[in-house]
């Protein structure tokens, strides 16, 4: 294969890539009724005039399936700590009790898990829209190297390949919905 020809596949199989890992990023945020240090992802507290994330300035761990604790570095992080997860309105409430905080993880209801995985579901949308969009982008360059002269049988295994890649990602990211599905619906 040409040189051009794997710069454009070794680009589209980036991009998809990108799409698989931001959805497990985003589908790691989603609360599934379990403690999970990612939820606080995306938090940042004012530390001496600097917003800093979160983890930054405080160790956070899980000790149990249903608790999240927060331990500041510096005791007087606390209060802001305490008011930076309260604006992150992220529908968890923390527990101040003067060495660290706590939120507690309340069991999700029915409603609530099939609101989620229809969350999931348009966030692997979300994705596979990114997937096709990187193979529009590959075919549409490998056409102007047509158009440049690139043989047709060179342009036809491309394009080929490229649709491999897309099955290939699209089925990842089936895979990877179900089993935050199942996650959620798992009580």
């Amino acid at each position: 294969m040409n040189e051009e020809i794997e710069l454009i596949i070794e680009e589209t199989r980036e991009r998809m890539e990108k799409a698989l890992e931001h959805l497990e990023h985003e589908l790691a945020r989603l609360r599934a009724g379990r403690s999970n240090p990612a939820l606080l992802d995306g938090i940042t507290v004012d530390y001496y005039g600097v917003n800093s994330p979160l983890t930054q300035v405080s160790n956070i761990n899980t000790p149990d399936p249903k608790t999240i604790l927060i331990q500041p570095w510096e005791k007087n992080m606390l209060g802001t700590i305490e008011k930076a997860i309260m604006a992150a309105n992220i529908g968890l409430t923390p527990v101040n009790n003067g060495e660290v905080i706590r939120i507690n993880i309340p069991p999700l209801t029915e409603e609530r898990r099939h609101q989620l995985v229809k969350q999931v579901r348009n966030e692997g949308e979300t994705a596979k829209i990114s997937i096709r969009t990187a193979r529009k982008w590959a075919n549409d360059e490998l056409k102007q190297l047509l158009k440049d002269g690139l043989p047709e049988d060179l342009e036809k295994e491309a394009v080929d390949l490229v649709q491999e890649m897309t099955h290939s990602y699209n089925t990842k990211i089936d895979k990877v919905m179900s089993v935050k599905e199942m996650d959620v619906m798992t009580v």
